[in-house]
This record gives structure tokens, C-alpha cells and sequence, in this order.
């Protein structure tokens, strides 16, 4: 989201520790997922199974949301989202969106991990930077798998979605 990184990278960098590893800024689709070391053609194979019927869709980010130590942006529409979270974990069940530990998929992309009490200056800082740019715009075309086992978060493989029907691309 290269349009959400020239708006939020300078909070990002300073309060994302997966920032500074390399992790551009991004709504997760699955995570955990599994372990590089198992990503073969298998895997892969059933990744590209499950992402082939998935559509590109047009979003925005005009809403700063947070969770416990987090601020986030909030993609609107959501749902596309959580139709890739929910197709990936049903072609890899023994990944569910988060470990499990939520009982609802959120999608976000994720700005500030900090402690509760500086949530507040981050989202206001957030939310007038969205207001005075009139928000963000943007549309998913692929999903990239990224891991980490140098160390830094790298891309390893894309999958392009299919265009929506009639071949329109909305803004």
C-alpha cells in the first residue's frame, strides 16, 4: 500500500517494530501461517487454489481505529478482506486467523504498537492527517506472501487477483 506508507510511514517507522523490520504497510490476509521452511510447491499450490477465484477491489482508509496497544487504519469496505482471510484459512486449517485467539477477523493495517497511554496523540495525529488529506485510496490487485526468517520481512510470492467483471477497476 504504497499510498498508506507515504501517509503513515514516519508513525510506522517509530512505532512498528515490524516497520523497521521491513514489513511495508499492509492488511494482513493470515497470520500466522506456515512456518518458510514448509513453503513448497504444495503450499503454494493451494494458496494459488484458493486466491484464483478472488477478486480485485477498490478501498479506502478514512477511519483510525485501535486495539489494546495498537492504532490502526480501518479498510472500507471490510469485507473482501475478511473473504481472503476466511478463504486462506479454510485451505490451511491448521492456521486460523490469529492463532485463534479472536473470535472476529478485524482487518487493519496496523500503524502504532505503543502503550496506552500515547494512543490517544497517535490516533488524533493519525486521524488529522487522514482528514487534511482527504484519506487514502486504493485497491487490492494481488496478495504478496511475506516471511521473515532472515530477520526482515520480504516478499516471497504474489498472487494477482482477478480483475473485477467486465474488466472495470474502480478508484
Amino acid at each position: 500500500m504504497p499510498a498508506a506508507e507515504a501517509l503513515v510511514g514516519r508513525l510506522r517507522e517509530a512505532l512498528d517494530p515490524s516497520a523497521r523490520l521491513g514489513a511495508p504497510a499492509h492488511v494482513t490476509v493470515l497470520y500466522p501461517f506456515v512456518a518458510p521452511a514448509l513453503i513448497g510447491k504444495p503450499a503454494l499450490s493451494r494458496l494459488r487454489a484458493c486466491l484464483a477465484s478472488a477478486v480485485s477491489f477498490a478501498f479506502r482508509l478514512e477511519r483510525v481505529g485501535h486495539f489494546p496497544g495498537v492504532v490502526y487504519l480501518a479498510p472500507e469496505p471490510s469485507e473482501p478482506f475478511v473473504a481472503l482471510t476466511r478463504a486462506v484459512a479454510r485451505a490451511f486449517p491448521d492456521h486460523p486467523p490469529y492463532a485463534g485467539r479472536h473470535a472476529s477477523i478485524v482487518p487493519h493495517v496496523t500503524v502504532a504498537r505503543t502503550d496506552e497511554a500515547q494512543l490517544g496523540a497517535v490516533a488524533a495525529e493519525l486521524g488529522a492527517a487522514l482528514a487534511a488529506g482527504g484519506g487514502i485510496r486504493g485497491e487490492c490487485r494481488e496478495v504478496v506472501l511475506i516471511e521473515n526468517s532472515t530477520g526482515r520481512w520480504e516478499p516471497r510470492h504474489a498472487f494477482a487477483l482477478a480483475p473485477p467483471p467486465g474488466g472495470a477497476r474502480g478508484r
